[in-house]
């Protein structure tokens, strides 16, 4: 593992795993939920079949149901977010980091040449500097 002056300089690309998980934007938020579940995930992009124009995550939802909006049939695109957080593979964790600090936003999509290729969150990010501290102390 990197030594923890070094994780800051790391790509974020070493920090984005798996497939992005997508919803439709005419989806409800009890679908929503059912797939943040079903994923053990925290964010969801809404694609409308030409690309992301959205994204939910659990907060949206709970926000939603502060206001009493009946989740089977909210349509998503009531409470997602669409002014999305987007940085290159090739941004470094501290750059990323400080998007996250200076936007207040905990997730930010990750693209190449145009094409969405991963998610990197606030904890992703906690978690690698975390293990790089632990190993500095062993």
């Amino acid at each position: 593992m990197p030594e923890v002056g070094t994780i800051g300089s790391m790509p974020v690309s070493a920090f984005i795993a798996g497939p992005v998980a997508r919803i439709s934007p005419d989806a409800t938020l009890l679908e929503v939920a059912d797939a943040l579940v079903a994923g053990d995930i925290g964010l969801l992009t809404v694609h409308d079949g030409h690309g992301v124009v959205g994204v939910v995550s659990e907060r949206d939802l709970v926000h939603a149901l502060t206001k009493r909006l009946p989740p089977d049939t909210t349509a998503v695109m009531e409470v997602a977010t669409t002014q999305l957080a987007w940085c290159d593979q090739s941004a470094t964790v501290a750059e990323v980091a400080t998007e996250m600090l200076e936007r207040y936003v905990r997730h930010i999509l990750v693209e190449h040449n145009g094409r969405l290729v991963g998610i990197v969150s606030a904890r992703d990010l906690l978690g690698a500097y975390a293990l790089s501290e632990s190993d500095v102390e062993d």
